[in-house]
């Protein structure tokens, strides 16, 4: 219990492969029709991966990717997570999972997208498909 955040890395890897190449998966889709290599609509790509998650059956699965890297990991949850908030959320970036234990706030984000900002301030952030999922493990 001494390492969570990497026990939870690590069981993500070795268990959970096929959710995170799901997620891939449904990331290269939603981005397949883009015209260039990003977008500026983030509700897109958020709305897009959500749709195509709950299509393929991943959001549902999430939450007991969350229950079980949690008590993998030594921790208990004191309620089942939902495929929802708190617990789950599809972000324009890719879903995250959250849950409070006992050493602090456990946040896992399956970055599939990621944020380029311009430096004209008046330019909207582009959003650009990542290369395979960035798995992002933090206690805080």
């Amino acid at each position: 219990m001494s390492h969570p955040v990497r026990d939870v890395r690590r069981r993500i890897q070795t268990d959970h492969a096929s959710i995170v190449d799901g997620i891939n998966s449904c990331a290269d889709a939603v981005a397949d029709p883009w015209d260039t290599s990003r977008t500026t609509d983030s509700q897109t790509v958020a709305d897009g991966l959500h749709r195509l998650l709950e299509e393929a059956g991943i959001l549902e699965a999430l939450p007991g990717v969350l229950a079980d890297v949690i008590e993998a990991s030594g921790y208990d949850l004191p309620v089942s997570p939902v495929a929802g908030p708190p617990y789950v959320v599809v972000t324009s970036r890719g879903p995250v999972l959250r849950a409070t234990i006992d050493p602090g706030r456990l946040v896992i984000r399956f970055d599939a997208f990621e944020v380029v900002r311009d430096s004209d301030p008046d330019r909207p952030p582009a959003y650009r498909r990542l290369d395979g999922i960035r798995l992002e493990v933090s206690l805080e």
